[in-house]
């Protein structure tokens, strides 16, 4: 991509997340109620986490590496393999990490309603596309969906 088209995919983003929280404050309890309907199974994973500490640093990290990975530099695609690796030791199947990302989306576009823009969707979709292209790269059997 180039710079200017980073920036404004990166500005995007950041535009986004601010109205979001300026509309419905934290994000982060959102996303993951909407990942635990989807995939209730996830649940589980975070019964030791009452306070939702792990849950919001993890959301954390994952806005991070998103912008991370819009604006071109190389702490995403690291940061996205070896939580990939983490998360499938602890059972999570790469479609459902994917859903993780895809539930930010979502709850960011629910949050912005009408100013959801194309150019918005647009960044995102690609901020995803590139999730989805580290796991392709690093793991031939991503293509299949495993």
């Amino acid at each position: 991509m180039p710079d200017s088209q980073t920036a404004t995919v990166t500005n995007l983003l950041e535009h986004t997340l601010a109205l979001a929280v300026q509309r419905v404050g934290d994000p982060a309890p959102l996303v993951y109620q909407r990942l635990f309907s989807q995939a209730p199974e996830l649940q589980a994973l975070f019964v030791n986490d009452a306070q939702g500490s792990v849950r919001g640093e993890m959301f954390c990290r994952a806005i991070e590496t998103l912008v991370d990975l819009a604006a071109g530099r190389p702490y995403a695609d690291g940061m996205i393999a070896s939580e990939r690796a983490n998360h499938a030791m602890l059972g999570v199947k790469s479609v459902q990490f994917d859903a993780f990302f895809q539930s930010i989306v979502d709850v960011l576009r629910d949050a912005l309603g009408a100013d959801w823009t194309p150019p918005i969707d647009s960044a995102w979709r690609h901020a995803l596309a590139q999730v989805r292209a580290i796991h392709a790269h690093n793991d031939p059997a991503a293509e299949r969906g495993t």
